[in-house]
Parts: structure tokens; C-alpha cells; sequence
């Protein structure tokens, strides 16, 4: 054998070593996604910087935050959708366990038991749900024929429902509405009959007055009749809402400028760094502001869109499109209860407003989001 014969022999036997070797230090992400997410994370950490009344601290909590979902979103990403799929079960059950655990252990605040501290570190379980439930769903659906016939709608409809149930317990009606809405989602993009559809208003007409009776609490039920007539409660239940829409339509076309928005300097605006910090923007930058915004929000659906579109299974594209639809409607509430449109249900803006356990469970959306458009390049 000669020298040649010798290397071209080697470098064949080893091929597949060294593929293999290249797969390990490959990183799978969708680079239009990840820039557009950290123009977002960049935009929220300048506006937090003055919502918060140039709070150093509020910022460095919120990079740590964004630091540790840019980690997460890294980190899911390279997990390929096969095996997303294959263990989708485990977060859900884990999501519900966690939930019955914040029945018993839970921490309490403002009211409401819906925290989880583990060594000094606090978190609510029931974001994890908001994509557990729409991974488990898509699995179950991915893996049957479409549409869904009656058993498979009415078995998915259990795996949907339990887990709202148990946050309405905490209680937190806003974040199981939330929950429910994700599986629905897969539902609906997995070819839901019509037929079913008109069955679920006409079963939401009757249950609707029902939980008015007796599943709403009076601050619910207040905050429903505030939305209407915010006026009636200028001090009080209105007192949000009215601060609200003042600096909104205070700030005109381009605003005050920055730091220099009076309703949340002057902290007449209330929660200015978490749930309203929209309201923030608009004071201090205009409906300009406010506009350039929502366009950072409408480029990121349309790659999210474009990542659905481009799914290479049934699975990943139930599961890109409940994602992306589910991080719409987070945008949708946020903003219409700021603006006085929809009752205040304390969803935070994505991305923007302060809060670790939101940003982080959203960023693990979007590395599922990256796992499935990379997987065309993992096959190749």
C-alpha cells in the first residue's frame, strides 16, 4: 500500500469520526430571530432604565435575567425537535406537579399563592405551562391523522384544561386563560372542525355567566367592571388605568423624551417598570415610540412565521405556530389593558417589562422556535 493509498484509506475510515466531531461543536441557532430578540432585550433595558426611576439595580437584575434566558434559548435550540417531541411529556407533567406543589408550599403575594422558593430563588410554575402545555399537545396531535376526530379533540381538550384549573386555585384567571388559549392553538392549527368550533361559543356563552356567579372573586369581577366605567373608582380600582391612559395620550406624537415622562417620574403611574411599562414609552417617546415598537414586535412574529412555514414535521409546525400565536396574544393583552381596551390581568410586555421568570420561560419558547428551523441543517 502506498502513502496515498494509505492516507485516502485513513481519511475514509475516519470520516464519520471526524463528522461527528464537527456535529459537537456546531451551535444551531436562527441568527435573524436572535438579533431581532437582543435589538428587543436592548430597547426594553432602555426604557426599564427610566421607567424604573434610573434604578441601577432594576437594570443589572434584568441583563442577569436576560443573560440566563439567552442561556436557555442557546441551550434548547441545539436539542433537536425529534427529541423535543419524543420527551414532550416530561415538562407537563413536571409543570403540574409543580402547580399541586403551589397549592401546599406555595409563597404568597398581594393576595395570591402562585410562587415556588427553592434556596432563596423565587419562580411561578405556571409560566412553564404556557409552552408545556402546547408541546404536549403538539406531540399528541403530531402523531395522529388530521383533522383530529372526536376521541383525540376530547383527550386533548383534558390535557388542556387540567392545568388552568390548578392556577385558577392560586388564584391567577389571567395566566390560566393564558395556558388554556397556548392548547388551544394547537388545536385549531391542527385542522379543528367547525363544528366544534361553534359547540365551544355556544359552551362558552353558558359557562361565562357561571364563573361570574361563582368562580370569580370580587377584585376579578371588579377589575371586568372598571374596564367599562373606570371613572366610577377615580382612587381606587381605576386609579391604573386612568394614570395610564393620561401618559399615553400625554406623550402626543413624539413624546417628552426620555426621563422626562411625568406620570412615572413623578409615580402617578403605577407598577411603571413591570405591567405598564408601555405606558412609559408612550409618555416619553410618542406614538413614534410606540410604533417603532410594535414594528420590532411585528418582524419578530414574521420570523416566527417564517420558521412555522418552514417546519420540517406535523409536530414542529403545531408547535411554531402555537408559540408564535401564544407570543402575540401576550403582546395583544398587554397592551389593551394598558390602553384600557381589556381588564387588567398583569401580563407583563414580553421582553420589556421587568421580570425574570417571563423572560426566561419566553426565551425557552423561542429556543424551541430555533430547534425547529434548524432542522433542515441537522438533516444536512
Amino acid at each position: 500500500m502506498t502513502q496515498g493509498d494509505f492516507v485516502r484509506h485513513m481519511g475514509s475510515a475516519g470520516s464519520g469520526f471526524y463528522g461527528t466531531s464537527r456535529q459537537w461543536h456546531r451551535v444551531y441557532l436562527d441568527l435573524p430571530l436572535l438579533l431581532l430578540l437582543m435589538l428587543l432585550a436592548g430597547a426594553g433595558l432602555f426604557v426599564l432604565y427610566s421607567a424604573s426611576g434610573q434604578s441601577v439595580h432594576y437594570v443589572n437584575r434584568q441583563l442577569v435575567y436576560y443573560a440566563v434566558g439567552l442561556f436557555v434559548m442557546l441551550t434548547v435550540a441545539q436539542i433537536p425537535p425529534r427529541f423535543l417531541e419524543r420527551w414532550a411529556v416530561l415538562p407537563y407533567l413536571g409543570g403540574v406537579i409543580l402547580l399541586i406543589g403551589v397549592l401546599f408550599f406555595g409563597v404568597g403575594a398581594k393576595g395570591a399563592q402562585r410562587w415556588l422558593e427553592v434556596g432563596g430563588f423565587r419562580f411561578q410554575p405556571s409560566e412553564i405551562l404556557k409552552f408545556a402545555v402546547p408541546l404536549m399537545l403538539a406531540r399528541y396531535l403530531g402523531q395522529r391523522v388530521l383533522p383530529p376526530s372526536f376521541k383525540h379533540v376530547f383527550f386533548a381538550l383534558i390535557f388542556i384544561i387540567i392545568p388552568p384549573i390548578l392556577v385558577i386555585l392560586q388564584p391567577d384567571l389571567g395566566t390560566a386563560i393564558l395556558i388554556g388559549i397556548s392548547g388551544f392553538f394547537v388545536l385549531f392549527l391542527a385542522g379543528l372542525p367547525k363544528r366544534y368550533l361553534g359547540f365551544a361559543g355556544l359552551a362558552a356563552m353558558v359557562v361565562l355567566p357561571l364563573m361570574w356567579f361563582y368562580i370569580l372573586h370580587d377584585y376579578q369581577k371588579q377589575r371586568i367592571l372598571t374596564m367599562f366605567n373606570p371613572e366610577a373608582d377615580k382612587l381606587g380600582s381605576g386609579w391604573n388605568i386612568i394614570q395610564s391612559t393620561i401618559a399615553i395620550g400625554s406623550g402626543g406624537m413624539q413624546g417628552k423624551g426620555w426621563m422626562l415622562g411625568t406620570q412615572s417620574q413623578l409615580d402617578f403611574l403605577p407598577e411603571s417598570h413591570t405591567d405598564f411599562i408601555i405606558a412609559v414609552l408612550a409618555e416619553e417617546f410618542g406614538l413614534v415610540g410606540v410604533l417603532l415598537l410594535v414594528g420590532l414586535y411585528l418582524l419578530i412574529i414574521a420570523r416566527c412565521v417564517m420558521i412555522c412555514l418552514g417546519a420540517q414535521s406535523m409536530f414542529g409546525r403545531l408547535l411554531a405556530g402555537s408559540i408564535t400565536l401564544t407570543f402575540f396574544v401576550y403582546i395583544f393583552v398587554n397592551m389593551g389593558m394598558v390602553s384600557g381596551i381589556l381588564p387588567v390581568v398583569g401580563v407583563p410586555l414580553p421582553l420589556v417589562s421587568y421580570g425574570g421568570t417571563s423572560i426566561v420561560t419566553l426565551m425557552l419558547g423561542f429556543g424551541m422556535l430555533m430547534s425547529i428551523s434548524t432542522e433542515k441543517q441537522r438533516a444536512a
